[in-house]
């Protein structure tokens, strides 16, 4: 029997490859000096160049091979592109080369991580059955939740201390990162398998999928839902994260203090993404509109403020801007990846998931286009057009759900 703790050691690995993913964030502060503006903020979101493909292909590479196989070779990756950056001498091709490792490791992790802590959460609750929207599938999401926004927000913070006050800050921030990888890498090896790779020839001989898994998730990529609720808020899900401890932390002013101020805000703004992730459940009980019409609520307040934080150069409006952003990336991740698992079935769960991932990543870019576009116009003009084009993400809810039950819809 499967320990209602197995799930654990999935989470680790995607703890460990979003604590690389991230850690970035705090690091990048060393390179402000001899990289422009532009290029920081490119080099931040470039993994997720290596990031969408790998989503797309692991996803069912890990299907094919198994949870374990793919989570390992994730977590070499990672270990592999963080010696990359470290050994990089501050080369922007090579920083940029690292980064793109990052993606594809960070790629191979998070859809199939997912999956895999979902199917261990559904496994360790006997009295569940089925894989619609139990609360086994809630659990899934959430804990999945849980795992890649810690890994998100501790590792810029302490990378950030790393930074701020310890020696060799390039050298020791990585060699952290590797160290942990390496504490990380037998507890996935030891990880109970959820779906071995001896089960798939069911379906044909040759081992290939089944018949009908394909059109399965394409029927749930076109259905109303999807298309009404997670795929026009998915991207604001990292969009307003990022904006929040990538591009504020740039526009406004932290003194002498950028890199664990940086870390700073990494940190409440996706500890407000966890904190809040309770609160979502509560939200879905009442209505299952209500976390993404709140949460994209939040990412409208959360771009004013962010407005007005870079207007004003307030360090007590950042942090509250920080609060709100990160607020509304837990509200949006955790909804997002509940609905997309309960749209989802067992032959197609992996795929949706990786899809979902994928449209959350499109959000890495908007730092570089707030960088970008705030040189030709002021940033707090910018964040503003944002917020309004927010706006019309949060109408679309109101196609996903015209009443206050949601009716799962017609494959």
């Amino acid at each position: 029997m499967v320990s209602q703790m197995a799930w654990v050691r999935p989470a680790a690995a995607v703890f460990t490859v979003g604590w690389g993913a991230n850690m970035f964030a705090s690091v990048l502060q060393v390179y402000r000096d001899s990289l422009s503006g532009l290029q920081v903020n490119a080099l931040f979101g470039a993994y997720a160049v290596g990031l969408i493909p790998a989503l797309l292909v692991m996803a069912r590479v890990s299907d094919r091979l198994g949870r374990r196989r793919v989570l390992l070779a994730a977590l070499l990756l990672c270990a592999l592109a963080s010696a990359v950056i470290l050994f990089s001498g501050g080369a922007f091709g090579t920083i940029l080369a690292g980064r793109i490792l990052v993606g594809v490791s960070a790629g191979s992790a998070f859809g199939p991580g997912t999956t895999w802590i979902k199917e261990l959460s559904d496994t360790g609750k006997p009295a569940e059955t089925g894989t619609g929207s139990g609360s086994g599938s809630g659990a899934g999401a959430r804990r999945s939740a849980v795992a890649l926004t810690a890994g998100f927000a501790v590792g810029p913070l302490l990378s950030g201390v790393v930074v701020q006050w310890l020696p060799s800050p390039q050298t020791t921030a990585y060699l952290v990162h590797i160290a942990l990888v390496a504490l990380t890498l037998p507890l996935v090896w030891r990880a109970h398998e959820s779906a071995p790779p001896a089960a798939w020839p069911a379906g044909r001989a040759d081992g290939g999928p089944r018949r009908g898994a394909g059109a399965g998730a394409m029927s749930v990529l076109t259905s109303r839902l999807f298309l009404t609720a997670v795929l026009p808020t998915a991207p604001w899900v990292f969009g307003a994260a990022t904006v929040s401890l990538a591009a504020l932390p740039v526009l406004v002013p932290l003194g002498g203090y950028g890199a664990v101020g940086g870390g700073v805000v990494a940190a409440v703004t996706l500890g407000s993404g966890i904190a809040v992730q309770p609160w979502a459940r509560r939200l879905t009980r009442r209505s299952p509109a209500a976390p993404f019409r709140v949460g994209m609520a939040a990412v409208i307040a959360g771009l004013l403020a962010a407005a007005l934080t870079v207007a004003t150069g307030s360090l007590v409006l950042l942090l509250a801007a920080a609060v709100v952003l990160g607020s509304a990336y837990g509200l949006l991740l955790v909804s997002g990846l509940q609905l997309a698992e309960s749209l989802a079935g067992p032959q197609n769960i992996s795929t949706v998931i990786a899809v979902f991932y994928s449209l959350t990543y499109v959000g890495f870019a908007f730092p570089a286009l707030v960088q970008l576009l705030g040189g030709l116009w002021d940033p707090a003009l910018v964040l503003i057009t944002g917020a309004a084009l927010a706006v019309c993400a949060l109408a679309t809810t109101l196609l996903a759900w015209p009443t206050r039950r949601m009716t799962r819809p017609a494959s």
